[in-house]
């Protein structure tokens, strides 16, 4: 007698687009292969390129050597490229590069040194600065090194905002972090505002594209799916944001995980429809390996849910353009 095999259980599975790699990553990606391919490994790389442990350990498996700071850069080994991550780093850091005689590759996004101009900008006008972000965070770290210590003023919360008392009687100005949650930044500025009414603005939102993109895709599907999964490192601020959108939006199962082998599938018992995103710097075959995952132990239907088009691209080094195609290298 055979055994019937048991049938799955139907999932609808909702796909977030736009999600993942974002152009400040995948620019920052692309600088340190390009680098390894033009001077040969070693290649060393000034903190995670990106906070993806995945893309890392890929890099690592082609010859970049990731340290924390470049006094771990061996002495006979100085003339080897660095590169700086795209999260930004503080002016001493080149300047330390310079001082060693080291050959570096900044991949900043060019969104964060956005940020770093304003700052340096509100300095210049005699401003007091303040950063909204998250203490700790490397852009953070990055920004607030842009200026002479003590000049900028971390607020993290809209407590913070209500209780910031201003140094002196100069005007006020306010940047920020760029992968912040849209909804607790905007709430943090309704107090400054509020506050002090002829406080500075960017010109343009600091809060990069892609992360409002993933935000706003998440919070059309999270209310509408049992269960939100954000593919995503723990470090990382843009997907942290988008696990903690999720759960605000009505998601009450909403985690944040790095691969399929981390999923607790007690969690999913009874789920029926799920939401699937990725932070800025999880690549898609992260995604793709959650979804066959899944596929594994439901009858899956996916379904892409398109909420915006991304079509944003930026130069790379010039030190590397020569390594892509010309018309590759005039996009930006």
């Amino acid at each position: 007698m055979t055994e019937t095999k048991q049938e799955k259980q139907p999932l609808s599975l909702q796909l977030c687009a736009p999600r993942g790699f974002c152009a400040g990553v995948d620019r920052a990606i692309q600088i340190v292969e390009l680098a390894l391919t033009k001077y040969g490994r070693p290649v060393y790389v000034r903190h995670e390129i990106v906070h993806n442990k995945f893309v890392v350990d890929g890099l690592k498996a082609k010859g970049a050597v990731f340290v924390e700071e470049l006094e771990e850069i061996p002495a006979e080994h100085s003339d080897r490229p660095v590169i700086f991550s795209a999260h930004g780093v503080p002016k001493s850091v080149p300047e330390d590069a310079q001082a060693r005689k080291m050959f570096y590759l900044d991949a900043t996004c060019p969104l964060v040194s956005k940020v770093h101009k304003e700052a340096e900008i509100h300095f210049r006008r005699d401003r007091e600065v303040l950063l909204i972000g998250h203490a700790g965070h490397p852009e953070v770290i990055g920004t607030m090194g842009q200026l002479p210590e003590g000049t900028v003023t971390l607020i993290e919360t809209e407590d913070d905002a209500h209780a910031y008392v201003p140094k002196s009687d100069r005007p006020l100005a306010y940047i920020t972090q760029t992968t912040l949650s849209v909804d607790d930044t905007a709430g943090i500025v309704a107090v400054l505002q509020q506050r002090f009414p002829d406080i500075v603005a960017p010109h343009k939102e600091d809060i990069c594209y892609a992360t409002t993109n993933r935000q706003e895709a998440v919070k059309h599907v999270a209310p509408k799916v049992d269960a939100m999964i954000v593919v995503g490192a723990p470090n990382s601020s843009n997907s942290q944001r988008l696990r903690e959108v999720a759960e605000r939006s009505g998601c009450k199962i909403s985690v944040l995980i790095q691969r399929a082998s981390d999923i607790q599938w007690q969690d999913f018992e009874g789920v029926r429809t799920l939401g699937l995103t990725a932070g800025a710097s999880a690549p898609e075959t992260l995604v793709e390996e959650i979804i066959t995952a899944f596929a594994e132990r439901f009858d899956v239907t996916v379904e892409t849910v398109h909420t915006a088009e991304e079509t944003i691209s930026f130069n790379l080094p010039r030190e590397l353009r020569d390594m892509i195609a010309p018309a590759q290298a005039a996009t930006g």
